[in-house]
């Protein structure tokens, strides 16, 4: 009798597996081409819903927060690290414990301009980056996607970039972040030269300038919010398979050339999120998107994005990336962005969806990113500094 009812048992978890398998091979493919936009609206209704009601603080970053270092950065200093002062931004990272729970609070000299490339790894959660932003401090470098590395290698979009942040809990404050290589010239190809990189998550930039070129921001992985920001580059100024929430900031397109047109083919080839479908999308609300030309190349093909309530100043063109090369597409039938009540003579009715209020609801607040769980509450900056 055992026996048997141990069969069954085993027989009915064999099934219920096999029906899970069967569920995860029919999912929609991860790319904004594949996965319908409809679905993708659906499945952020379907969160908003189960995230409804009073959201816990996030355990971690509550303790983190209660047990704060500051450290100063200035690089005309005379005192020493152990009274918790240094002279690059890169060093005073160095000297953070792996795996620490302690906020780390990184004061940058107010004007300073710190000419290094910053790698904030993994192990070193719970690290603040601010400056005066009526005097901000800038980081600075000027590598490209095509620029050599110590192996010989080119440093590839990764490497590119001014600033990398992998670990998670990070805020910026009052920083610019910079990427200065110079503009390529008509015909010559020198990849993305990115200011910022973003792939650990729970990720808050206040008051920050982001200024690049080509993928000005490598928006890589994760949930992030941009808060009163300027956001500058060339064409794909903001690309990546983030879940991001863009609040008041200015976006602005410096590109003047107008891009050939790619393959069907090559659009299909060049374009997945690597994130589980519906899990990614960038949503900007009450933002200014403006720029030089006759369109603002904003983004790749395969990311999907909502426009709230934002003035949109040009024409918006996706691109597709092949090896640094950028190209628009041709999206004839194709919905790729949607809107809500957003304006100006850049907005395409052709080529968006208009949501209703009940569809754009999801998209206008940090909840889209689950923030009131992690979301600091900042100060005013006079309590900062």
């Amino acid at each position: 009798m055992i026996a048997s009812i141990m069969v069954k048992n085993k027989q009915s978890l064999l099934l219920s597996l096999l029906l899970a398998l069967v569920e995860l091979v029919l999912l929609p493919a991860p790319s904004c081409q594949e996965m319908n936009f409809d679905f993708w609206v659906r499945k952020q209704t379907s969160n908003a819903s189960k995230d409804a009601g009073c959201a816990k603080k996030d355990v971690a970053l509550s303790s983190a927060d209660a047990t704060m270092v500051r450290n100063s950065i200035d690089p005309s200093t005379q005192l020493n690290p152990e009274d918790g002062c240094y002279k690059t931004i890169s060093e005073s990272i160095a000297n953070i414990p792996d795996g620490s729970t302690k906020r780390y609070i990184l004061q940058l000299k107010g004007g300073t301009v710190f000419r290094e490339k910053v790698f904030l790894p993994k192990n070193k959660p719970f690290v603040t980056l601010m400056s005066d932003p009526n005097n901000p401090a800038t980081i600075v470098w000027n590598d490209t996607a095509t620029t050599p590395g110590r192996d010989g290698k080119l440093l590839g979009v990764d490497g590119s970039s001014t600033v990398s942040i992998e670990s998670d809990y990070f805020i910026a404050y009052g920083i610019i972040f910079k990427n200065d290589a110079p503009l390529p010239k008509k015909g010559e190809n020198k990849g993305e030269a990115t200011a910022l990189r973003v792939l650990g998550t729970k990720i808050t930039l206040y008051n920050c300038t982001i200024d690049g070129g080509q993928g000005a921001l490598y928006d890589q992985s994760g949930l992030h919010y941009f808060k009163a920001c300027i956001i500058r580059g060339t064409v794909d100024l903001i690309f990546g398979s983030a879940k991001s929430f863009y609040e008041d900031n200015n976006i602005i397109s410096v590109n003047k050339e107008t891009l050939p047109m790619a393959p069907l083919q090559q659009q299909q080839r060049n374009n997945p999120i690597k994130a589980a479908p519906g899990e990614v999308g960038l949503s900007f609300k009450t933002c200014t998107i403006e720029g030089e030309g006759e369109q603002i190349y904003l983004g790749r093909l395969g990311m999907a994005c909502v426009y709230l309530y934002t003035k949109i100043d040009k024409k918006l063109e996706p691109v597709i990336s092949d090896g640094g090369n950028v190209q628009t597409v041709n999206r004839t039938g194709m919905i790729y962005y949607a809107d809500f009540k957003s304006y100006g003579p850049g907005l395409d009715k052709a080529l968006r969806s208009e949501l209703s209020y009940a569809e754009a609801r999801p998209y206008l607040g940090t909840y889209y990113i689950s923030g009131d769980t992690w979301i600091p509450f900042l100060p005013p900056a006079e309590t900062w500094l």
